[in-house]
């Protein structure tokens, strides 16, 4: 007798949870795929049904061009350059940080409080309810986003009342653009506070400057420009003082200059000009005498000396010498009066010609700051009473022709693609639930035996053979005795009952048991397993083999009737 060692209980355990079957996963897809279209079906008519009962949401579009980086223009613009001060104060300046934080500022209830407030009244008056209606939720349905690497801005709001789409978005870019010169009025406006304020504080301190210097002046006998060296550069004490003694020197020579000048002057004779350089002041004197004296020289070669022309001549040449003589006796003895002037104020202490220079000086740079914050002062408030430029639309706003929600194709595509997820989940969790073993390896796993005959369900014809042969090769025993068919799960009892006529045909005189009771089976020469895919579950299959270890009686094999087969 062939004996065939039943397997211990160790092995008989299920395939490992985490081990992923395909083909099993695609049978059981397969096995259920009833239940798989009713799932899918239900989704799609619940998606149809929703794709067609939503109300159309309808969309409204403009663009609109940041221009924070040019407040000012032409000269203002200029002049900002060159104080920054001033132009953070106006809150010139540009960049992506800055664009980014604009359009924040734009998403805030700050600016866009009244158009929520605008739809909220027109939906109440549509009779819809408001009453939980939250900026923070509204402001969803728009969107605002920069165009990639500009300061273009794009708006977009949507709705599902179509005729409140245009209002809303022309509400919105109006209050963009009433934004947009409120910041720039403000700017101007703090901008001119700021200077107004800095040239009456340095107007006081500039009338005192000067007052100190002039008083400081009259005290000590000195003009404004007295003590003052036209190349006197330097700051400190020793500087000055070596300045002032040079200056000191260059007076004096000039003084001796000019005495002599005037000394050779007033002794020259009437016959003769004195030619110096302030002569040429007066060059026009000077011409006519060198005229007179060429006609003279002509005449003179031709005509007697007591000739009337010759002495018309000598008096017009005498007159017209005196005349440049005293001119230029009258501007040596003016410019001989100045240098000594400015000679007698740098005979003055150096402390004071220090002191008075400091305070002069202290009062001509209060004079040209005061007048470079007016030149400002002037730019900006021309700047301001220009026309405000606000943020610029470069597109309309536009309500788009057909809706952008909902879009019936993908909302019923999405519902048919849930559906055949979870009906292909239920399913897998039913066949789960179920705990039928419908895999074939899984059998050849939990059966105790080895498989001797894989036959198809649906071809008993064929069965005769199979019978035969099991007839003769593992069920042909030694020992005379019953052979015990036993059927393993809920094997159909037509196919049941068709094979064991087949068998018992095939084994002749030796008797077939057929039964599920291992009490009676034991009894038997050998054991013979029959199930199918599907029939049986695995806690079964635990149990079956439990019992046929207790029993310990020879187990032939099993046979496998497989509906799927005759497809193959």
């Amino acid at each position: 007798m062939k004996n065939f060692n039943t397997k211990s209980s160790n092995t008989n355990s299920t395939p490992k949870e985490d081990d992923i079957d395909l083909r099993q996963i695609g049978g059981t897809l397969l096995r259920q795929k009833r239940l798989i279209g009713i799932v899918a079906g239900s989704a799609l008519i619940l998606s149809t049904l929703y794709a067609f009962t939503t109300k159309p949401v309808w969309e409204g579009q403009f663009q609109i061009v940041l221009q924070n980086n040019e407040l000012l223009s032409g000269g203002s613009a200029s002049l900002l350059e060159s104080n920054p001060g001033i132009a953070d104060l106006i809150g010139t300046g540009g960049g992506k940080s800055q664009l980014e934080t604009e359009v924040k500022i734009l998403e805030s209830p700050s600016v866009l409080k009244p158009v929520f407030d605008f739809v909220k009244a027109s939906k109440a008056t549509a009779g819809e309810d408001v009453s939980d209606w939250r900026y923070s939720s509204w402001i969803g349905n728009l969107t605002i986003e920069l165009a990639q690497g500009t300061s273009v801005l794009e708006i977009a709001y949507r709705d599902t009342q179509k005729d409140l789409i245009l209002p809303v978005i022309d509400r919105i870019s109006k209050a963009y653009q009433a934004y947009s010169d409120r910041d720039r009025t403000r700017g101007l406006n703090s901008a001119v506070a700021y200077l107004e304020q800095q040239i009456s504080k340095l107007n006081f301190e500039a009338n005192a400057s000067m007052r100190a210097a002039q008083a400081y002046g009259l005290a000590n006998d000195l003009a404004v420009q007295d003590g003052i060296a036209a190349n006197s550069t330097t700051k400190s004490g020793a500087s000055t003082e070596s300045s002032i003694e040079i200056s000191r020197d260059v007076a004096q020579n000039r003084v001796n200059s000019l005495q002599q000048q005037l000394k050779e002057a007033k002794s020259i004779g009437e016959a003769r000009v004195y030619v110096a350089p302030q002569l040429q002041a007066n060059i026009a004197l000077y011409g006519q005498l060198q005229a007179i004296e060429a006609d003279l020289q002509e005449k003179s070669s031709l005509l007697l000396p007591n000739d009337p022309s010759i002495r018309a001549l000598q008096r017009q040449r005498k007159s017209l010498t005196e005349v440049i003589n005293q001119q230029t006796v009258g501007l040596l003895t003016g410019e001989l009066q100045t240098a000594q002037a400015q000679l007698a104020s740098l005979n003055r202490p150096h402390e004071v010609i220090i002191k008075h220079r400091e305070l002069v000086r202290k009062a001509f740079r209060d004079e040209r700051t005061i007048a470079e914050l007016e030149v400002q002062l002037q730019s900006i408030q021309l700047e301001q009473a220009r026309q405000g430029e606000p943020w610029e639309l470069i597109s309309k706003p536009t309500l788009l022709d057909s809706p952008v929600a909902p879009n019936k194709k993908r909302i019923m595509a999405l519902g048919l693609l849930a559906g055949l997820f979870a009906g292909s989940g239920a399913a897998l969790i039913v066949n789960r639930l179920t705990g039928l073993v419908f895999s074939h390896d899984e059998l050849k796993e939990l059966l105790p035996c080895p498989l001797l005959k894989h036959l198809s369900a649906f071809t008993p014809n064929s069965w005769h053979d199979a019978a035969d042969l099991l007839a003769n090769g593992p069920l042909d025993v030694s020992a005379n005795g019953p052979i015990a068919l036993i059927p393993v799960g809920n094997v159909p009892s037509d196919q049941l009952k068709r094979f064991s006529s087949e068998l018992n045909n095939s084994l002749g005189n030796r008797e077939l048991l057929v039964s599920r009771d291992l009490r009676q089976t034991s009894r038997c020469a050998t054991q013979l397993l029959i199930t199918a895919p599907g029939v049986v579950t695995r806690t079964q299959l635990s149990q079956l083999n439990q019992k046929l270890a207790l029993q310990g009686k020879p187990m032939a094999g099993w046979v496998l009737l497989d509906p799927a087969l005759e497809l193959s």
